[in-house]
């Protein structure tokens, strides 16, 4: 094990990998003791742990009996025993951090080890994977081990409604997506009796895949919306207008950032069109926003890229990270129906969002966090800059003897294509296997119609036809086997390769195009060589890609061009390679600070977010807001008696206009405050006021046996949320413009936000005595009150 360690991974994992071992060691120590233990008595060790736990001993101090139980559970129910890395991976997991694991050594069997031992406190554990069939996979398979030694498992699946939901989540281990279990939490917090909410308290979560989850997936955030305002033909006047344009006269693309300006002529057109005199007077901020989204729509958002139109006429999201589609999730912002007005399909109607959270700070709500992926390395700052979660890199079981060859740059996208079709027909002769891996269901199609071309015989696997999946993957392996796939490749599940092919040198892996992450290429070239396996790897790059368009200069994309080419078009000069290498690194940059950016954003909103939801869970697990009501109405009459000292005189103007004030807003009549005497100290004016409305709460509530106080509450609370969401939008597109200024767009949002919530919790207090004094107004005769 140790000379596997060595020269293997970094200084840091390999101390920590030898601080571990020993903990490996005494687990191991236990094999021969749990071998001979009947199946009842480790049904019974579990019991037994779960109550030292509750007698205050920690989970540390039970781990190698519970892995050790675990590992021959496995045995017994699977036929598979944990290897040393796999213990080691488990325990990396416990301690609340990154497991880097290799393409293939079990990741899904390693779960099982800190999956039983965190649910042995009776919390929960949840383990995210990367779908839904994954998902069900796992809970079938390692459930069988967790069932076996007296545990509970289940499965979140999107057709479930809220009591099966409620029973899944009651369990002990529940796998499920990211998606589903987020959209959950929002859900819990829009509830209106706490009898429905579906989740626990979080408690443990395992990602499997962490760097989709939390790099990849990191400018999408979970949404739910609501009815908006109708879809109407502006949609689609606006996306004909926008089709009118001209690239660089009208309009400018900055493909990197994939974001659209107007040119002076462009704005120009703008008004002429839609005949107002300054687009960018504050009134038209309505049309500068689809103005822009229609242009998003129409010139950074690329069909079978960003998105697919499905059989139903249905815009679909793609992952462009893995190339699969994100189901139940739209564009924000009017930008999905200005996709769906650019693609003439029926425009759906414009949702308002409710509840929204990225999953970078879902997941932090976790009380401890843990992932693994096979390619997380590369991204260790990342993990530990934004999530404080530090990388360990786990040793392969056998030493990998895939063969990477060097990536072939060619000097446009015609000779690359012709050369990966070229390897394609002259591999496939010798009966190797291969995977073609390419960045985008369009790019999938395009080498798919080229090979249709010559008869050549090929499965493709992309979003289009993700349910075919298992079947694609299953079948990848086989001698003479063509895949053509995006960047999902079968991850998570394994490319089985038959005896025959051991002998022709494995499983192929072709790239077609390098991705913005050498992380994901990492991933592609990772689906060949599993768990010792023989295979190759190659990458095929042209100096038309996007990358090296973008990323790399004219001047020094000239001198590549004039090195020396063979006839092919293949540029052969290390040159190219270091070239292409600085383009994936500056991409890589970039991602990272637009990354870094979007988070801290959201973390001033999660902060916020927090409180709303804290208060909104008190106010439901609450018996009784009497109290709260009160302290909201003595609250408001300060408010409204703020102007005045309180030793001040009342005059009979004053009176008139707080008269006026509590008519008109809190449903005063003249009796109520005909006891107040000109001349009065203001303090005792709002004790009079004070009374006056305590009595009304008061006198009501005790003739209701409904709670009406705390429907009411909550309404507002989240009228005013929703609303303050779309605000916070609104506010971060402008203060992004602020950053040409030189000042810091995450510290501004934070300054002028933190003024924004003040005033939307001074106006909840306010708006929820004035909605309860209405409803009481309403309701009065009913009941034959004051």
């Amino acid at each position: 094990m140790k000379k596997i360690i060595s020269g293997f991974i970094g200084d840091y994992s390999s101390r920590e990998i030898k601080r571990i071992m020993p903990i490996v060691e005494k687990i191991k120590a236990l094999d021969n003791e749990m071998g001979k233990i009947k199946d009842e008595r480790l049904r019974e060790i579990t019991e037994e742990l779960k109550e030292r736990i509750k007698n205050g001993e920690s989970l540390d101090d039970v781990l190698v009996e519970a892995f050790a139980l675990v590992r021959e559970a496995s045995f017994r129910v699977l036929g598979m025993k944990h290897y040393d890395v796999q213990i080691l991976g488990g325990i990396i997991l416990h301690q609340g951090r990154v497991a880097e694991m290799k393409t293939g050594e079990g990741k899904t069997l390693v779960s099982a080890l800190p999956a039983f031992l965190n649910a042995l406190t009776g919390k929960g554990v949840h383990v995210i994977t990367s779908n839904e069939y994954l998902a069900k996979r796992d809970c079938e398979e390692i459930g069988k081990i967790h069932e076996f030694l007296g545990l509970t498992t289940g499965v979140i699946l999107h057709d479930m409604k809220g009591d099966e939901r409620r029973e899944i989540y009651n369990k002990d281990i529940v796998y499920g997506i990211n998606s589903e279990i987020g959209f959950d939490y929002l859900k819990d917090n829009m509830v209106k009796c706490k009898e429905n909410r579906v989740q626990r308290e979080l408690n443990y979560v395992i990602i499997d895949e962490i760097d989709s989850i939390l790099i990849d997936e990191a400018r999408t955030p979970l949404i739910i919306s609501g009815d908006g305002a109708e879809p109407t033909e502006y949609y689609i006047d606006i996306d004909e207008f926008v089709k009118t344009l001209k690239k660089d006269r009208d309009f400018e693309v900055d493909d990197k950032k994939k974001a659209v300006t107007l040119t002076e002529m462009g704005i120009e057109k703008v008004e002429e069109y839609f005949k107002i005199d300054n687009y960018g007077d504050l009134k038209n901020i309505n049309l500068q926003h689809h103005i822009v989204q229609a242009m998003r729509a129409n010139y950074t958002m690329v069909k079978d890229i960003d998105y697919i139109v499905n059989k139903n006429d249905e815009i679909l999201i793609v992952d462009t990270g893995t190339g699969r589609i994100m189901e139940g999730r739209r564009f924000s912002d009017g930008l999905h129906q200005a996709i769906e007005a650019k693609e003439g399909v029926d425009i759906q109607e414009e949702s308002e969002t409710m509840a929204t959270i990225t999953l970078q700070n879902f997941f932090k709500l976790y009380k401890k966090l843990s992932g693994m992926s096979g390619t997380v390395n590369t991204e260790e700052k990342e993990f530990r800059d934004i999530y404080s979660l530090d990388v360990i890199v786990v040793p392969t079981n056998k030493p990998v003897q895939r063969i990477d060859n060097k990536d072939k740059v060619y000097i446009d996208i015609k000779s690359k294509y012709y050369a990966v079709v070229e390897d394609i027909i002259k591999t496939n002769k010798t009966g190797q296997p291969i995977l073609v891996g390419t960045s985008s269901i369009q790019k999938s199609e395009d080498i798919s119609a080229i090979l249709k071309r010559k008869n050549i015989p090929h499965n493709v696997l992309n979003a289009k036809n993700h349910e075919m999946e298992a079947k694609i993957v299953a079948k990848a392996g086989e001698k003479g086997a063509i895949t053509i796939a995006t960047n999902m490749a079968g991850r998570g599940t394994d490319i089985k390769l038959t005896e025959e092919v051991y002998g022709l040198g494995g499983l192929k892996v072709i790239g077609t195009e390098k991705h913005d992450s050498r992380r994901v290429d990492n991933q592609l070239r990772g689906r060949s060589g599993r768990q010792g396996d023989v295979g190759e790897s190659v990458f095929y790059v042209s100096l038309e890609d996007d990358i090296i368009k973008n990323y790399m200069s004219s001047k020094y994309k000239k001198i590549i061009e004039n090195l020396n080419k063979s006839e092919d078009g293949e540029i052969k000069h290390k040159s190219a390679i270091i070239s292409v290498e600085n383009a994936q690194r500056a991409v890589e940059g970039d991602s990272f600070a637009a990354r870094k950016d979007i988070i801290g954003f959201d973390d001033v909103i999660n902060k916020q977010r927090k409180v709303i939801y804290e208060q909104r869970n008190k106010v439901l697990d609450s018996d009784d807001i009497e109290d709260d009501i009160i302290n909201m109405i003595s609250y408001l009459v300060n408010d409204l008696l703020s102007d005045f000292n309180e030793n001040e005189e009342i005059t009979k103007e004053d009176i008139k206009e707080i008269n006026r004030n509590l008519a008109e807003n809190f449903y005063f009549s003249a009796e109520d405050i005909d006891s107040l005497i000109i001349g009065s100290k203001f303090k005792y004016l709002s004790v009079e006021i004070e009374k006056v409305m305590i009595k009304k709460y008061l006198l009501f509530k005790n003739n209701n046996e409904e709670n009406f106080e705390k429907e009411i509450l909550l309404d507002t609370v989240d009228s005013f949320w929703i609303e303050y969401i779309k605000d916070l939008e609104y506010l971060r597109q402008g203060i992004n413009l602020r950053s040409y200024k030189q000042v810091d767009p995450v510290q501004e949002f934070q300054i002028e936000s933190s003024k924004m919530f003040n005033n939307m919790s001074r106006n909840i207090k306010l708006a929820t005595v004035k909605n309860l004094l209405e409803y009481i107004h309403k309701n009065n005769e009913v009941f034959e009150l004051v």
